[in-house]
């Protein structure tokens, strides 16, 4: 029960790795919001956590969309100790100058540009409360890129180059700021990252990976519930690999 009587918002918590958060931290004692775009799914995946979750529907990259999502989980809950900014999206593998537009403007809608939304809402409260652990969900193409993603790459960059500006200027009000790594795992966006999911395209992924899986949902909601618990009380600024060697 290492986070009995915290509150937390994991954005993306429908599926993949933010449904593998959102339940360790319910079964660790948290109440948890299941913030998601797709509403059956959110509602499904909070059913299924128990009365320790709730569902909320949110466009992350809509200003006012947030905005709602954090009254109405403020509403609920009275305060809010632990924000999970963990919803993603990347573009099929391409050659960099062959990525359209669109895909480039989504990637950057919801993969940086809510990071900037929810702390806008969010990091006022907790500074007034003088506590607060936010967690960004990055990856390891910020830290060790592969060729032809390199669009999503760069906003991976971004994470956690916002992960460690943030822990540096919240620090003084007691807000902690720290950042996951995952290799690519079991997840809706594998095949996106495959480009095919063949069982060839697997292992040749899965040979770069020294401990020869991918990540899972249960791999990063463990890490999550040690970052954004008490015993990580020391540790801000941290991009934490959750990848089986990949970065090495």
């Amino acid at each position: 029960m290492r986070l009995k009587g915290k509150t937390a918002i994991v954005t993306g918590g429908a599926s993949g790795f933010g449904a593998g958060i959102a339940r360790k931290f319910a079964a660790e004692g948290a109440r948890v919001m299941i913030a998601d775009i797709t509403a059956d799914a959110a509602h499904d995946t909070a059913r299924e956590i128990g009365d320790a979750a709730i569902a909320h529907a949110v466009d992350i990259s809509d200003g006012t969309a947030v905005e709602g999502m954090a009254q109405a989980a403020l509403a609920e809950f009275g305060h809010l100790d632990i924000l999970v900014n963990n919803a993603g999206v990347t573009h099929l593998p391409a050659l960099l100058e062959e990525v359209g537009e669109e895909d480039f403007d989504r990637m950057f809608r919801v993969n940086m540009k809510p990071v900037y939304l929810t702390a806008r809402v969010l990091v006022p409260h907790m500074k007034q409360r003088g506590t607060g652990a936010i967690l960004n969900v990055a990856s390891t193409a910020g830290v060790s890129p592969r060729p032809r993603l390199n669009w999503y790459n760069a906003s991976k960059g971004w994470m956690i180059t916002a992960t460690r500006t943030m822990a540096v200027e919240l620090a003084p009000d007691g807000i902690r700021v720290n950042a996951l790594n995952p290799v690519a795992g079991e997840t809706p966006l594998l095949k996106s990252f495959l480009g095919e999911d063949t069982p060839e395209m697997r292992a040749k992924f899965l040979s770069t990976i020294p401990l020869g899986r991918f990540s899972t949902p249960q791999d990063m909601g463990n890490a999550a519930c040690f970052l954004c618990s008490d015993e990580a009380a020391m540790i801000t600024g941290v991009a934490m690999e959750v990848d089986g060697g990949r970065c090495i």
